[in-house]
């Protein structure tokens, strides 16, 4: 009896390991990336109209938090110059023109924009 059992338990692990070796293996990916990563890699270092928080205009004076959030919140955008056709004071107008070079307009993703994310994403200094 001991015999045949360890018969059958050679058998069924030698179908194991033929079974391994007959099914494909797992596709994995070359690097690890997710949709923020991307996104950031395609502003080219420049700010995503469609896609950056509130706190990513800071780096220019007098945008943050008032013109920011009036930026944020009134995308998506088609292109940079869309911001023009806010509300915007002529103050705010000129504050964007100064900076215009800076921003960038990519497809808005939902990853980036879901919730309120983009007026508050919790980075504090």
């Amino acid at each position: 009896m001991k015999r045949l059992l360890a018969w059958l338990m050679s058998g069924v692990v030698l179908a194991g390991l033929l079974v391994t070796l007959l099914l494909p293996q797992p596709a994995l990916a070359l690097e690890r990336r997710n949709v923020a990563d991307d996104k950031i890699a395609e502003s080219a270092g420049k700010v995503d109209l469609n896609n950056s928080s509130v706190r990513r205009f800071q780096q220019y004076p007098g945008m943050y938090p008032t013109l920011a959030g009036k930026i944020v919140l009134g995308g998506p955008y088609q292109n940079v110059d869309d911001v023009l056709k806010l509300d915007l004071t002529a103050r705010q107008k000129e504050l964007f023109e100064k900076y215009k070079t800076n921003f960038t307009v990519t497809d808005p993703s939902i990853a980036l924009n879901e919730g309120f994310d983009r007026i508050n994403d919790g980075v504090y200094r």
